[in-house]
C-alpha cells in the first residue's frame, strides 16, 4: 500500500525530470537552430578556382604532354581520387582528421581537446581543423586564426559536407591544397617535385606531399629541404602509429632523400599542344591520340639530327598508326624554344613543295589505269613536252630503263612522261579526293612540273598520302584528337587513292629502294624527295602499321647547299622508324590479281611505255581497262550551282554504255558519254552513282548549293 505522502513526491520527480529534459532539449535545440540559421545565411560557396583549372593536353593513355598555369598564375591541374596513390590518402587522414568519414564537417572531440588544451595551458596547443573545415578555408582564400575565423569555418565546413560527398571533399582537397610557390593541388606538386603523376608514390613521396600544405611556405623542399625532412619524417610516425605503414617501410622512407629542385612541366609536342588550346580555349582537358613515350623519343631525334646538319637547320616528324589513321607522334621543329632555328614555327604544318614525293602515286595512276607495270620498261632521255624540258637530279640521262628502277632511283623524265599519259588534271584531282588540299598560285591550274614538286603540300598531307599506300590504296583521314565510340561508328570511310594492286605495285619498288648506310634495304618502303634549290629534304616511309612522313630543311625557305632527301631526311626516317618500334611490322604480301613476270614475259601492251598511244577510251586488253571511278566532283564536295548551268559529273574509265542513277533513281542519259549534267534544280545532298557495261559502280555524295 503506497502512502499519501509517497504520491505527491513520485508526482514531483516526474515534473523534475519533464522540465530537466525540456531545458536539455532546449540547450541543444537552441544552439542547433542557430548554427543552422548561421549556416543558412552563409553566401553561397566560391567556386571559382575549382572551376578555373590549368589547362591539360593528355596522350593517348592519359599521360601529361602539355599543361598551362591557369589566369591567376597557378599551376592548379584537374585531379581525382582515382589519379592519386591510395597510401597518400591513407596517410592524408590518419595525420589530419583521423574521423573524416565519420563527422559532419566538424570534429566535436577534435574541437573539446583542442578548447581544453587551450585553457590549461594558457595558448593553442593543438588544432581541430578537419579535411573539410581546411577546404572551407581554401575556398574562401582566408587563413584566419581568431576566434571568428574559425567560427566561420566551422559553419563553411558544415555546409560543405551539405552540398558534397566526402568523395567530393576530397577532390576539392586534392586539388587546392598549397604546396608552395605557384603550385596548388596534390598533381601539380607531385610532377614538380618527382617529375612524375601521384598515381604511385613511395611512403616517403607521400609523407612529403601530406606535410607541405601545413606550411606551404617554409616547407618547400626545393628551398627549405631540413624543415621538409622534419615535417616528413612526422607524418611517417603518425602513419606507423595509426597502422597505415609496416616499420621497415617506415625506416626505409627515412632514409629516402628530399627533392631539392623543382622541375619542370612536360612541355612534349608544344606546337600541336598550343593549336589545341587555341582551338577550343575553354576546354580543360584535351585527349590526344599521341605516344607521350614516342613524342619524347622523335623530339629527340629531330633535334639530333638538325643539329648534326648545321646551324638553322630545323626538322619536323609526322608517325601514323596507318591502320587507324591515329597519329602517335608530331613534331613540328628541332626544338620549340631555339629561335636559331625558328623553333616555333610549325614545320609540320608548313606548306612547302614537296619534291619527288609525289611521284609513287603518278605510277600508281598509271598501274591502275592498265598502261604500265613495274617492269615496263621506259625511256630517259632528253625530252621536251611543250615549253617544258625537265632534267634529272644528278643533270643525266640513263637511257631506257624499267619503271621499277626509274622511281628506286627517282628519275624525273620518266615520271614526266607517265604524268603526261596520266593526266596533271587527274593526278591533282587525286590528291584532293583522298583528302589533301593541294596548293598551286592564284589561278593557275596543274601542269607537268607538279611531277616534280610544283604545288603546295604540308608534312601532314604526305603522310596521309603515305599512309594510304600503305593500306593498300584505302584512304585514312588522319586524326590527333581521340575519338569516342560514337564517333568512330560515324566516321565516313575515306575514299580510295588507288587500287589494292596499284598501291602493292609502288610498294613492292619502294621496299626496295636503297637504304642510308647502316640501315637495312626491305624492312620498309619509302621515298625521299628534294625541292628546287635544295630548300627542302623529305623522306617518307611504312612498314605493316606505321608510316613516317620527315622534312629536313630551313623554316625561313632558305636554300641549303647540298640538302638532299637521301642524305638528309632518309638517316632520320630510318632512325624514327627505330625509336617508335624496334621490331618492324612486316609488309602486306601481293595480291592474288599481281602479275609477276619482266621483259618479254608482259604482255605486249606494258613491255614499253608509250604515252603518245595512250587514250583512256580505247583499251586493249585487260591489263588496260582503267577502273571507273567519278573524277569530279569529288565525294563530299560542296558544289555551288548559283550560276544557274547544273552540276557537271565526269567519270573516267569503265566501259561503255554507262547508267546514272541519282538518289536511286535511274536517270535519262546518253551511256555513249562520260560526262553528266545535273541541272534539274536540285539542292542538298545529293547521291550520284554510275554502273558501267561490266556492271562495276562508283558513287559520290555531294552538296548542292
Amino acid at each position: 500500500m503506497i502512502s499519501a505522502t509517497t504520491r505527491p513526491a513520485g508526482r514531483h520527480a516526474r515534473r523534475l525530470t519533464k522540465r530537466v529534459a525540456l531545458a536539455l532539449a532546449i540547450a541543444v535545440l537552441l544552439p542547433w537552430l542557430a548554427v543552422e540559421g548561421a549556416v543558412r545565411r552563409l553566401d553561397p560557396l566560391p567556386m571559382a578556382r575549382v572551376q578555373t583549372t590549368s589547362a591539360v593536353v593528355l596522350d593517348r593513355h592519359d599521360v601529361l604532354l602539355r599543361a598551362y598555369t591557369t589566369d591567376d598564375e597557378r599551376w592548379r591541374l584537374p585531379v581525382a581520387t582515382t589519379d592519386v596513390d591510395p597510401l597518400y590518402l591513407a596517410m592524408l587522414i590518419a595525420f589530419e582528421d583521423r574521423r573524416f568519414h565519420h563527422h559532419p564537417g566538424v570534429d566535436p572531440l577534435s574541437t573539446l581537446r583542442a578548447v581544453g588544451q587551450t585553457l590549461r595551458n594558457g595558448r593553442i596547443v593543438s588544432g581541430s581543423s578537419t579535411l573539410t573545415m581546411q577546404v572551407a578555408r581554401l575556398l574562401d582564400g582566408v587563413h584566419a586564426r581568431d576566434a571568428s575565423g574559425k567560427l566561420r569555418q566551422m559553419l563553411r565546413a558544415l555546409q560543405i559536407e551539405r552540398q558534397f560527398s566526402k568523395s567530393e571533399i576530397l577532390v576539392l582537397y586534392l586539388q587546392l591544397a598549397p604546396f608552395g610557390g605557384n603550385l596548388e593541388g596534390v598533381r601539380a606538386a607531385s610532377l614538380a617535385y618527382f617529375g612524375k603523376e601521384p598515381r604511385r608514390l613511395s611512403p616517403a613521396e607521400a609523407a612529403l606531399l601530406v606535410a607541405i600544405p601545413q606550411a606551404p611556405e617554409s616547407r618547400k623542399p626545393d628551398r627549405f629541404p631540413v624543415p621538409a625532412r622534419i615535417a616528413r619524417d612526422r607524418v611517417l610516425a603518425r602513419a606507423l602509429a595509426a597502422g597505415v605503414i609496416k616499420p621497415e617501410d617506415a625506416t626505409l622512407a627515412r632514409r629516402e632523400t628530399i627533392p631539392t629542385l623543382r622541375r619542370d612541366f612536360a612541355k612534349l609536342a608544344p606546337h600541336l599542344a598550343d593549336a589545341e588550346r587555341e582551338a577550343d580555349p575553354t576546354r580543360r582537358v584535351h585527349r590526344l591520340t599521341l605516344d607521350a613515350d614516342v613524342q619524347g623519343k622523335l623530339e629527340s631525334a629531330a633535334r639530333e639530327h638538325a643539329q648534326m646538319l648545321g646551324q638553322g637547320i630545323s626538322a619536323a616528324i609526322v608517325a601514323v598508326d596507318h591502320r587507324s589513321g591515329e597519329i602517335i607522334a608530331e613534331v613540328g621543329s628541332a626544338g620549340f624554344l631555339d629561335a636559331g632555328r625558328a623553333g616555333a614555327v610549325d614545320m609540320a604544318h608548313a606548306i612547302r613543295s614537296p619534291g619527288s614525293t609525289l611521284k609513287p602515286l603518278i605510277y600508281g595512276l598509271a598501274f591502275e589505269a592498265g598502261i604500265a607495270h613495274p617492269d615496263t620498261l621506259i625511256d630517259d632521255r632528253p625530252t621536251r613536252f611543250g615549253t617544258y624540258v625537265p632534267k634529272n637530279f644528278d643533270r643525266d640521262w640513263h637511257g631506257t630503263v624499267t619503271i621499277r628502277e626509274a622511281l628506286a632511283q627517282s628519275l624525273n623524265i620518266p615520271a614526266v612522261s607517265v604524268l603526261d599519259a596520266v593526266g596533271p588534271q587527274k593526278f591533282f584531282g587525286r590528291l584532293q579526293q583522298a583528302g589533301l588540299n593541294p596548293q598551286l598560285p592564284k589561278d593557275a591550274e596543274p601542269t607537268l612540273a607538279v611531277a616534280l614538286g610544283g604545288l603546295g603540300l604540308r608534312l601532314v598531307d604526305i603522310a596521309q598520302l603515305y599512309a594510304a599506300l600503305a593500306r593498300g590504296g584505302d584512304g585514312v583521314a588522319l586524326h590527333h584528337r581521340r575519338a569516342n565510340d560514337a564517333e568512330r561508328a560515324t566516321a565516313q570511310p575515306q575514299p580510295r587513292l588507288l587500287s589494292p594492286l596499284a598501291a602493292w605495285y609502288v610498294a613492292d619498288i619502294l621496299r626496295h629502294a636503297p637504304a642510308p648506310v647502316a640501315a637495312k634495304t626491305g624492312r620498309i618502303a619509302y621515298k625521299t624527295g628534294t625541292s628546287y634549290g635544295s630548300r627542302d629534304a623529305w623522306a617518307a616511309g611504312f612498314d605493316g602499321r606505321h608510316t613516317i612522313a620527315v622534312w629536313v630543311g630551313r623554316a625561313d625557305g632558305a636554300s641549303v647547299p647540298g640538302l638532299a632527301g637521301r642524305a638528309s631526311a632518309a638517316p632520320l626516317l630510318f632512325d624514327a622508324f627505330q625509336r617508335v618500334a624496334e621490331q618492324r611490322t612486316p609488309l602486306a604480301g601481293p595480291p592474288a590479281d599481281a602479275l609477276r613476270a619482266s621483259g618479254a614475259d608482259l604482255p605486249p601492251p606494258l613491255r614499253r611505255f608509250n604515252a603518245m598511244a595512250e587514250t583512256a577510251e580505247q583499251p586493249t586488253g585487260p591489263y588496260r581497262t582503267t577502273p571507273l571511278r567519278i573524277a569530279s566532283p569529288p565525294d563530299r564536295a560542296e558544289v555551288d550551282a548559283a550560276s544557274g548551268d547544273g552540276v557537271l559529273f565526269k567519270v573516267d574509265g569503265g566501259t561503255l554504255p554507262l547508267t546514272w542513277l541519282v538518289d536511286g533513281a535511274p536517270l535519262a542519259s546518253d551511256g555513249k558519254r562520260r560526262e553528266l549534267t545535273l541541272g534539274d534544280g536540285r539542292r542538298g545532298f545529293v547521291k550520284v552513282s554510275v554502273i558501267d557495261a561490266a556492271g562495276r559502280t562508283d558513287r559520290v555524295t555531294v552538296r548542292i548549293k
